[in-house]
């Protein structure tokens, strides 16, 4: 589907954990098309003065209701603004979408695993949720600074015959410290079992990521990653968000935000 740009009135805007806020929206068109993997290009209501606008990844999606899920963390003016607005009593976002590059898990893949870091595993949502329904066993480590910050844990237990494996740097949940651990584990307890994993998909902190998908490369796992970087067109004009490649410099708002790990250079 070609990009729309589409108003969508803001349905719910609530805070979820330490700095982060879960706001829905309602975006039928791009509700209707949106891929896993998949983000909207956001002009923030109140911010005329700011002419670009924000990217987000969308964490969930409901075709039928035509609405939206975004998951984001307060880090700076436009994000704190954005914790004000009021459902029905503000101006609707302004989105273009969907943009992007999608998940492409490995053809044939039986068994899949998926490591989120922080925000990181609202983008993997939906790509989990396609593989349930595709009958890919489908495993998940989250990390977090704590418990609290474990925001999407409960919508993974939900979905998964098998709970998410979790990882606190302060030991509030799950093992004490960073999640890589759990990655390790997962991926030598698959190989073992015989039903080794035919795809990874990661997404986190950039340390994360480049250690995960160091860890699926020694263990012949396919791997992708999602790359969020700062952007302004978000159309792949201004080349502001670029991703060395053993392939050069590519554009993570079009030819990404997903790419092959295998091609990522760190």
């Amino acid at each position: 589907m070609a990009l729309v740009n589409e108003r969508a009135r803001i349905l719910g805007n609530e805070c979820v954990g330490p700095n982060l806020y879960l706001m829905q929206l309602s975006s039928p068109a791009i509700a209707a098309a949106i891929e896993p993997g998949q983000f909207v290009h956001m002009k923030v209501p109140g911010m005329e003065a700011h002419i670009l606008r924000r990217p987000f990844s969308v964490y969930a999606r409901d075709a039928a209701e035509g609405t939206l899920d975004v998951l984001y963390q307060v880090v700076g003016f436009g994000s704190d603004h954005m914790t004000r607005l009021v459902p029905g009593e503000c101006a609707d976002a302004e989105l273009i979408g969907p943009v992007g590059r999608a998940w492409q898990p490995a053809a044939g893949a039986k068994r899949a695993l998926l490591v989120g870091g922080g925000v990181g595993a609202a983008p993997l949502f939906m790509l989990c949720e396609s593989l349930v329904e595709a009958g890919v066993r489908t495993d998940v480590v989250l990390g977090a600074q704590t418990e609290a910050a474990l925001t999407c844990r409960g919508r993974y237990e939900a979905l998964l015959a098998e709970p998410p494996r979790c990882a606190t740097d302060d030991g509030s949940f799950g093992r004490e410290g960073f999640c890589t651990s759990l990655v390790s584990e997962a991926l030598a307890e698959a190989a073992a079992s015989g039903e080794p994993y035919g795809y990874l998909a990661v997404c986190g902190p950039e340390p994360l990521m480049k250690i995960v998908a160091g860890m699926a490369a020694d263990a012949g796992v396919p791997c992708e990653l999602s790359m969020e970087k700062r952007m302004a067109c978000g159309v792949g004009a201004c080349l502001s968000c670029v991703v060395d490649t053993v392939d050069g410099k590519l554009r993570a708002c079009v030819d990404g935000p997903v790419f092959d790990a295998a091609k990522v250079v760190w």
